[in-house]
């Protein structure tokens, strides 16, 4: 699996995720802005800016809101098999691991991980939730939110699927910036290796 891991939005390297895209495909996931509270038209706005940003660059996205997937994991296995690539917009890193968890998302990544040709690309949360721990995300997120009847417990183990924790909007003008700063903070006194990116900067892993 390769990865393609932006502070925010798509980030400065985009001739680069264009070419990481197998077939021009890519399925967009907006779960992680599932808040309990939402605001139901700034989401919708939200969505339709990550969506037109990812069509302005020549992909054809299709929206997979996880949710219709809660306990297929199969029907969802089987889709983004043949897409090929999935982009997460940022939010909140609990609810998208609740999610991903429900929807089986989690164990297909695992399953995916040694596919040279299938891309995970996305922002914030999206890097955030591969981290081996979530536990010092709860600075920023907040980590009670469980929006989804099927699960109302706190997930605090992420993917593993990097050995770092993915430290968006460092030194950014970012609202989330100095929270941010204080996320770093926690991982230097719990000795948890990170890697720290400013707005526009992405880490790529292919």
């Amino acid at each position: 699996m390769k990865f393609y891991l932006s502070s925010y939005r798509l980030g400065n390297e985009i001739e680069k995720l264009k070419k990481l895209v197998p077939n021009k495909k890519i399925g967009y996931i907006p779960n992680a802005l599932d808040f309990s509270d939402a605001d139901l038209d700034r989401k919708k706005q939200h969505i339709k800016k990550d969506v037109s940003s990812l069509s302005e660059i020549g992909l054809h996205v299709e929206i997979i809101d996880l949710r219709n997937y809660f306990n297929k994991q199969n029907k969802l296995k089987n889709k983004l098999d043949k897409l090929g690539a999935i982009f997460i917009s940022g939010g909140n890193v609990f609810i998208l691991r609740q999610a991903m968890k429900l929807s089986g998302l989690d164990q297909t990544l695992q399953e995916f991980i040694n596919k040279k040709d299938f891309l995970y690309a996305g922002y914030s949360a999206a890097g955030c939730v591969l981290s081996p721990n979530l536990k010092a995300y709860e600075i920023v997120d907040d980590a009670t939110d469980t929006p989804y009847k099927e699960l109302r417990e706190v997930i605090w183990e992420g993917l593993g699927l990097i050995d770092f924790a993915f430290m968006p909007h460092f030194n950014s003008e970012n609202p989330e910036s100095v929270a941010i700063g204080k996320e770093i903070e926690f991982c230097k006194k719990n000795n948890i290796p990170y890697k720290a990116i400013g707005d526009g900067e992405v880490i790529i892993l292919d």
